[in-house]
Parts: structure tokens; sequence; C-alpha cells
């Protein structure tokens, strides 16, 4: 049963990877870059400051939590699994797509891009429950991690692992932030 499912995330990599176009690769590596979405994490805690005040602090160091808890255990689990990325795949030399011959580092189970994405995007929906967010956040969470089988660096039992760590982490630490803020809100001060 393994051996098929490890089959099975293979020819499924394969083909989603062969799926790129040349007008496509300055997209998918802009959408895998860590710089290019500052501007969504700005209008979050923007968005956060007009909603909580000065409980907008909680916020964003639970939001940097957040990301921190999913890079980190996600890099953990990677040594702890040592599974080659398809990039370093011997059986992949010259079949897989890359771009700028990006190929990343030696492991990649699970993906710190998925599980970062779902963490914040689980995290920040949960407070602002609103259905058009909802859906552009998850959008953004499914094109960063779709963009990295795109470039040829995951899996997809990287991807959907990594992202139901981030989701889960997003979830957890969203209910310790609710937690924190009716216990110790931070009030404002009166001049």
């Amino acid at each position: 049963m393994i051996d098929f499912l490890i089959q099975t995330d293979k020819d499924l990599f394969l083909f989603l990877n062969a799926l790129n176009t040349t007008w496509l690769d300055p997209v998918m590596w802009l959408f895998s870059g860590k710089y290019f979405w500052i501007p969504l994490y700005l209008a979050v805690l923007t968005w956060s400051v007009i909603k909580h005040k000065w409980n907008a602090l909680w916020f964003l160091l639970f939001a940097i939590i957040t990301l921190a808890a999913c890079d980190q255990i996600s890099v953990v689990i990677k040594f702890a699994t040592e599974r080659p990325r398809p990039s370093h795949n011997p059986d992949f030399a010259g079949v897989v797509h890359h771009v700028n011959n990006y190929k990343g580092g030696a492991y990649g189970f699970v993906s710190s891009h998925a599980a970062n994405t779902f963490g914040f995007a689980i995290f920040s929906l949960v407070a602002i429950k609103k259905r058009w967010f909802t859906i552009s956040i998850l959008t953004w969470a499914i094109v960063v991690s779709y963009s990295r089988i795109y470039l040829g660096v995951h899996y997809p039992a990287d991807i959907t692992c990594g992202a139901i760590l981030g989701m889960s982490l997003g979830y957890l630490i969203f209910k310790v932030f609710q937690i924190t803020i009716k216990k110790f809100p931070i009030k404002q001060v009166k001049k």
C-alpha cells in the first residue's frame, strides 16, 4: 500500500509539473517568493489594528508565532523523514521542469511553504470571518503551494501534509490568541 501511495504521488507530481508554460514560469517564481506577499501580511495587520486597536499587538505576536511554528516544525519533519525533493530524485533527471535552475534543499516532506501559507490563512480567516477574505486567502495559499510543485521542488504529498500541519497549527494558535486577548487585554493609554 505504501509503495502504491508513493508511486501515485510521483505520478501526480510528474503530471502537474509538466503543466508548464514559458509565460507562467516568472509568475510561479514570483508567487513562491516570500517578499512578494509582504503587502498581504501588512493588509491583514492593518485590519487587525482597525478591529482590535491595541490588541493588534497580540494579533501580530500570534501571527508571528503561527508562521514561526509552522516553519520550524515543518523543517524538523523534513530532517526527521529525509524524503528527497523531486528535484533531487535521480530518476527524474532531465524530466522535472525547473525555473531559474532552482532545486531547493535536499529534503521536501513536508512543504514549509504550504505549512506557512495555510497556517497564516487559517489563523487570519478565523479572525476576519468574511467570505470574500476566506476565498481570497485560501486561493492564495493554494496558488503558493501549487507553485512549489510547478517549480519542481515538492511532491503533492509534501504540499498536502504541509497544508494539514499549517491549518492545524493556525487554528490551534488562533484559539490561544482568543484566550490571551480575553485574559490579558491591552488597554488603551488615556492622555
